[in-house]
């Protein structure tokens, strides 16, 4: 299952860890240097998380359910991925 598949899933803690997981062995299975990735440091992977939180509201504003913060958060590491 692709990683935004499970990002639309999750809705508990459970959900949320699955995707987690999801997005660690995506890392893992990635080249060497990253390149499937658009930030490869931790400082630049948390920068466009963070870009991406205060941009969208959240995600409020790509329609995000300010109700469910479980998948809030997924979709901020999900973005710290590929927010640039």
């Amino acid at each position: 299952m692709e990683l935004h598949d499970l990002l639309d899933q999750v809705n508990d803690d459970q959900t949320f860890l699955r995707f987690a997981r999801a997005l660690m062995a995506n890392r893992a299975a990635t080249s060497p240097n990253g390149m499937d990735w658009q930030n490869n440091t931790i400082e630049g992977f948390l920068e466009s998380a963070i870009a991406w939180a205060e941009d969208s509201e959240f995600g409020i504003s790509q329609g995000l359910q300010p109700s469910n913060s479980w998948q809030q958060f997924a979709a901020f590491l999900y973005c710290g991925k590929i927010y640039e």
